[in-house]
């Protein structure tokens, strides 16, 4: 089984191949069946490696497969080569698993677009990205994967280009990809001066003799990771945001936990506070959007905040199961999303829905499931999880502990608003835009949006449920947010399955609170956290109370804090001028001096050329004169 280690990535890779070239030929849905069954079975060569891994020993856990020597450059020589061990396998698990889920959910809901193919094309060329990102043995080539990942959430969140909110939002997610790439490049710089190799088991041997000083500045240099709202098509979201790219950094800093254990005291305090502060602020701004997709996207944004909390705390464990968790319900609640977007006629807004339980009965179902799994509601998987990160929390420090109890209050308060707004109440959908919602009518109108991508039609809206190939993912990814839990109950030592596991790999720096003082607070506390948040979201969004939710969702809060604005703002204004400033300086003094050297020596060489005239009797008189100076030289020497 160690020699089929490469089929994993292979699979998905060679779907992208054949839809490249035999695309349009297959067409619709075809194309789609092929990446689906593709990515299928990438998840089955998974699967039978899971297994295989399961039969050995803690200690032989792990696998490598090399293709071939890549870069053998002076002492850098890094070969192109596979990883498995626990904490790979368990990334390619759930990112092939959900991703198949995914894939065949898009058949349905991608049905009649004119770019069909080409959407499948860049999903499987996402997956052997993510997949190349979580299986190399060593930094570069997941760097590789990283750079394949966010050229395709280029293509893929301004896949409907024609909106420029889409095609913003991927040059967006394409800008901050980048940025994110110099603290990469930083640390492997670091990484390879230190160690002498980027292969994750030379960095884990080498771990222990690292300087602190090098430590810090490696662990520092790989906290980058992508907080960001996306738009584009909703498998897209879903892909994006549960299963493969903005987990990478958990991975990454997870798989680096040696040289994070090594590092000053600080750095650990630093990842959790600055966890803590994202999930906090993505939460609030969560609370008063009004796009079905965006309080997901936010979400997103707030729950990696949670598993950076983890991580900052030593719960390397806690962090991995809640990313998997998390993998289940937030797939779940994006392609529910997407089937009542599909159901609504393109309508996003949640101020133009409700009561649609009664229309689409499998949907609201598979959503109220994913809706009381992130809320963190028992016995459901996000409550397991996230009790696992406030334990840790609490032993780390009860201030950090205090932001994560208020961010689950939030958190089960904006999606328990979402569920009410879209799947109870009164419904808004069956009368003109104009009657239902005069303000989202009076908004639209003021920006000239009209029917299209986001926006429904401006009549009455006749909502529907969606096909099968859509409803069966749902179904499918609702159990697992179910018992998705059970992967690592506290209750016993024998039913913390997920902490044996990963035990090989985290056991450098996972820390170990005593459960016998803590427990029950976290316990206490994840519960209490979703039964607040629940009930003041019926108080203010089943009683009507209008007054209320104006006071609650602030604009401030709708426009992201005037983050984004202010980025925009400094980006176009005082920022371009320094930009231009640094390009200019760029062009006359480095690149100035580099062309200047090059002129001198064209120049120079140019004068020099004369002197070759190709006549013989120039170059004997030359040497004529040129034995008179030596000579003349001499004879002076020798005289004074």
């Amino acid at each position: 089984m160690q020699d089929m280690i490469w089929l994993i990535p292979a699979l998905p890779l060679v779907g992208f191949t054949l839809l490249v070239f035999l695309g349009r030929r297959i067409g619709e849905p075809g194309a789609g069946w092929i990446a689906t069954a593709m990515v299928g079975g990438s998840f089955l060569a998974t699967a039978g490696i899971f297994t295989t891994l399961l039969g050995r020993s803690g200690e032989e856990r792990a696998m490598t497969q090399t293709l071939f020597e890549w870069l053998p450059v002076g002492g850098l020589n890094v070969e192109f080569g596979f990883l498995v061990d626990p904490l790979s396998i368990t990334m390619c698990l759930f990112v092939t698993g959900i991703a198949t889920l995914i894939h065949l959910y898009a058949i349905g809901y991608m049905h009649g677009d004119p770019r069909f193919t080409k959407f499948f094309v860049y999903l499987n060329l996402f997956v052997f990205s993510m997949l190349m990102l979580v299986l190399g043995d060593n930094l570069l080539v997941t760097f590789l994967g990283w750079e394949g990942v966010g050229a395709c959430s280029y293509f893929l969140i301004s896949f409907w280009h024609e909106s420029e909110a889409n095609a913003s939002a991927g040059k967006k997610a394409f800008i901050t990809n980048r940025i994110g790439d110099v603290g990469f490049i930083v640390a492997m710089m670091f990484t390879f001066g230190a160690v002498g190799t980027l292969s994750y088991q030379g960095i884990v041997a080498a771990a222990p003799s690292l300087a602190v000083t090098t430590a810090t500045a490696i662990a520092v240099a790989l906290f980058v990771w992508l907080p960001d709202a996306m738009a584009g098509p909703t498998p897209v979201s879903a892909l994006i945001h549960a299963a493969t790219m903005v987990t990478a950094g958990v991975y990454v800093m997870t798989r680096m936990n040696p040289v994070v254990v090594e590092a000053a005291s600080w750095v650990p305090t630093l990842i959790a506070v600055v966890g803590a502060a994202t999930a906090l602020f993505a939460a609030t701004v969560a609370l008063a959007q009004h796009d079905i997709k965006k309080v997901l996207a936010y979400s997103t944004v707030s729950q990696l905040g949670y598993m950076f909390l983890a991580v900052g705390s030593g719960a390397y464990v806690a962090a991995v199961f809640h990313m998997v968790t998390h993998a289940f319900f937030k797939a779940l609640l994006f392609l529910g999303s997407g089937s009542v977007i599909h159901g609504m006629h393109g309508e996003q807004d949640m101020r133009r829905m409700g009561a649609l339980r009664k229309v689409m009965p499998v949907t609201s179902v598979t959503f109220i499931i994913g809706w009381l799994a992130i809320a963190g509601v028992p016995p459901f998987a996000g409550f397991w999880s996230k009790d696992e990160i406030l334990l840790f929390a609490w032993e780390k420090s009860p201030a950090l502990w205090a932001v994560g109890f208020l961010t689950a209050i939030l958190t089960a308060f904006y999606m328990s608003r979402q569920v009410f707004m879209v799947f109870f109440g009164e419904a808004r959908w069956d009368r003109p835009l104009a009657e239902a919602a005069p303000e989202l009518a009076a908004e639209r109108e003021a920006e000239g949006v009209h029917e299209g991508h986001g926006a429904g039609p401006e009549g009455a809206i006749h909502p529907h449920e969606s096909p099968w190939i859509m409803t069966l993912p749902l179904v499918v990814l609702a159990g697992l947010s179910i018992v998705g839990g059970g992967l690592n109950l506290p209750m016993l030592d024998s039913t913390k399955l997920l902490e044996h596991w990963l035990e090989p790999v985290i056991h450098f720096g996972e820390a170990h609170p005593d459960a016998t003082t803590t427990e029950k607070v976290a316990l206490a506390g994840v519960a209490t956290t979703s039964l607040i948040g629940l009930l003041a979201a019926v108080l203010v969004y089943l009683k009507g109370r209008a007054d209320l939710a104006r006071q609650i969702e602030l604009p401030a809060m709708r426009k992201g804090w005037y983050y984004d604005s202010s980025i925009s703002a400094f980006a176009g204004g005082p920022g371009r001028k320094g930009f231009q400033a640094m390009a200019d300086f760029d062009k006359a003094a480095v690149d100035g001096a580099v062309n200047g050297v090059g002129t001198l020596v064209a120049e120079g060489s140019s004068r020099l050329r004369l002197l070759q005239t190709g006549f013989v009797r120039n170059y004997a008189l030359s040497l004529a004169l040129g034995v008179v100076v030596v000579v003349g030289l001499l004879l002076s020497k020798a005289v004074f």
